[in-house]
């Protein structure tokens, strides 16, 4: 009969299904995995692919700028010389030790740009545009990465067609605005994948979310985009926009929404996790179907990175290169990553309070996820009530909470 300070969950109202947490395994990342002795190698594994339970990583087609230099798969045009022998060095073997653990893990790959040749400015960098008559050579050029990865236990389950479409950048990149994207899918790469037995999804946009819905809307309306395009991708780096999100969930539920990126620059105080916090919990109320951060790890200087674009990580090397170092942002996506699993469903709640960050999930296994957290310099009493389950505790100021209801079994 509590009437006040209460925040109300209902299981059986349920909304998008949720894939998983995850990160960015770059050449960065795996180079500075490379540098830890074996033991730590094997407890950092542990920590994100069992703790708090990676299942959705993002990798690179090609180099991106957390990669040690500029480099692509091939350089003939006709790809006879096509190999994936640079990713071997660093990239293949990090991935391999986190299957080990998680052999369910999904990926997504994306590159930062088409090999030089294939543009119109004949560099990989400094933006450029894929000319057209490569556009096939393109589409077969992504099928042979594919089929590379998989050849080596790697499947590639999605993949974005370029990472930041409206990004000019000093580091890989490359223009693809929302009408030529759309058609090179569905004109060119998705056919292919079509001739090749290819089932990887793809997967539009990976850009900021100020302009989330209105790139929805130009490339999904397109004829051939129902079949062709599965869903779109958003980094965080020009603010919140979530009602962008809460937009394409509503005016097409059917696509796949996929946060893709998200960091801060280089501070050494890591004062972040209270953003993580906030970023994820309202993306997820939003729609989303997979939350992926950035590096999931770099050294100790933010890096290395070839165009000296340092970020910080959840985890970070120490300075002699012996251990790792977890943040406190580690720790908050842990609180999501590691109890909503993959498969779940969000479901509906009501809280007393707005001062209260939180969502809420329906795992396989039917027990309940809630996940809460106070951004707030002052404590919030609260009486969590599910059905006839009711629990009262205190959300501590500049804190996070998970909370697993799970099932009564007969």
């Amino acid at each position: 009969k509590q009437e006040n300070q209460v925040v109300n969950l209902y299981p059986d109202i349920t909304y998008q299904q949720f894939l998983g947490f995850g990160a960015a395994m770059t050449e960065a990342s795996a180079y500075a995995y490379s540098l830890l002795p074996e033991n730590k190698k094997k407890e950092f594994i542990n920590d994100y692919f069992s703790l708090i339970n990676y299942s959705l990583c993002r990798i690179s087609i090609g180099s991106c700028d957390f990669s040690l230099d500029t480099y692509s798969y091939a350089k003939k045009h006709d790809l006879s010389d096509f190999n994936i022998e640079r990713d071997k060095k660093y990239i293949i073997p990090f991935i391999q030790d986190a299957l080990k653990v998680n052999p369910n893990l999904r990926f997504l790959a994306s590159p930062w740009s088409p090999p030089g040749f294939m543009k119109n400015t004949k560099m990989a960098c400094l933006g450029g545009k894929l000319s057209d008559k490569y556009k096939q050579t393109y589409a077969d050029y992504i099928v042979k990465f594919i089929k590379s990865y998989k050849e080596l236990g790697i499947n590639v389950d999605y993949i974005t067609v370029q990472n930041e479409t409206n990004a000019i950048q000093v580091w890989e990149s490359c223009l693809f605005n929302a009408d030529e994207e759309a058609a090179f899918v569905s004109e060119y790469l998705y056919p292919t994948f079509q001739q090749n037995n290819i089932d990887t999804k793809i997967i539009v946009y990976d850009h900021n979310k100020e302009k989330l819905f209105n790139r929805a809307l130009a490339e999904f309306n397109k004829p051939d985009s129902k079949e062709s395009i599965a869903g779109i991708a958003f980094h965080w780096y020009s603010g919140n926009h979530f009602e962008n999100i809460s937009l394409c969930r509503q005016t097409f539920p059917d696509k796949l929404l996929f946060h893709t990126e998200g960091c801060f620059g280089f501070t050494p105080d890591n004062s972040f996790p209270n953003a993580y916090a906030h970023d994820i919990t309202e993306d997820l109320n939003s729609g989303v179907n997979g939350y992926m951060d950035w590096n999931i790890l770099l050294d100790s200087k933010g890096g290395p990175n070839h165009k000296k674009n340092y970020c910080n990580s959840p985890v970070h090397l120490n300075v002699e290169n012996t251990d790792y170092i977890k943040s406190l942002a580690f720790y908050y996506i842990g609180h999501y990553s590691k109890f909503i699993q993959p498969g779940s469903y969000r479901i509906a709640y009501s809280k007393y309070i707005a001062d209260i960050t939180m969502t809420a999930f329906k795992n396989p296994d039917n027990s309940i996820v809630v996940v809460m957290a106070n951004r707030e310099n002052y404590n919030i009493d609260f009486n969590l009530c599910m059905r006839d389950f009711m629990f009262k505790d205190t959300l501590e100021a500049q804190s996070i909470i998970s909370y697993v209801i799970k099932p009564i079994e007969n």
